[in-house]
């Protein structure tokens, strides 16, 4: 039996309404993504990047076409059932890590929990046990501003799985960080997607090196997928 795609999409438009008009940011996007990949969404400011990954998180609705993430149609959602699918199920990692500056960092990265209506007490072995996964157990108590740029991301990392997600999406995680810190932010998040077949990583980049470390990228031009 062949498994099913962890991301399906079929027939994707999003359209926007921008001074009279309509704008259509993505044009009939169809798109299969696999459990256990490192994805690379590539393509020109303008090209759809950032609308196709808020459509993967349930961040916006799409016009018409279909969406499934995890066996989940995202185009059916309320928002209430939006919001508890990206607390429970998606995972998000930024160009400048939006941390809690006054917050340790396991206290950040045991923030969703929190969020979830959890203790961070009861959270802290969690926390403990992925910064030690993402290599920062001998950081655990360093608020973001004694930590640097890499560090930092590090922490994001950790908390984008505090709740086991199945989707990691990372828009520009490199952007931020010098050459030889990003590459060991890439190991990271390859090695995380190849680590579970029931968890993709899908990354927005610029970067033509970013992307050339994924195992396989989507090119995105003009709302539609070259």
């Amino acid at each position: 039996m062949v498994a099913e795609p962890l991301i399906r999409s079929i027939d994707l438009v999003r359209e926007y309404r921008m001074g009279g008009q309509s704008v259509r940011a993505l044009d009939g996007v169809n798109l299969e993504l696999d459990g256990g990949q490192f994805v690379a969404i590539v393509g020109r400011s303008g090209a759809g990047k950032s609308t196709l990954l808020h459509l993967l998180g349930a961040l916006d609705t799409p016009t018409a076409g279909t969406i499934t993430v995890d066996g989940v149609n995202l185009g059916e959602l309320d928002d209430a059932a939006a919001s508890e699918f990206r607390r429970q199920r998606v995972g998000f990692i930024f160009q400048f890590f939006n941390l809690v500056p006054t917050m340790s960092a396991w206290e950040n990265v045991a923030l969703p929990k929190l969020l979830n209506n959890q203790s961070l007490r009861r959270a802290r072995p969690r926390a403990i046990e992925l910064l030690e996964r993402v290599g920062l157990g001998d950081r655990i108590n360093h608020r973001p501003g004694e930590l640097s740029g890499g560090q930092m991301q590090r922490v994001a990392i950790a908390r984008s799985l505090m709740m086991d997600p199945s989707v990691l999406l990372a828009d520009e995680p490199t952007g931020n960080l010098d050459s030889r810190t990003g590459e060991a932010v890439l190991d990271l998040l390859a090695d995380l997607a190849h680590a579970d077949e029931r968890r993709v990583v899908v990354m927005v980049t610029h970067d033509a090196h970013a992307a050339s470390r994924a195992d396989q990228t989507v090119t995105v031009q003009d709302g539609r997928i070259a």
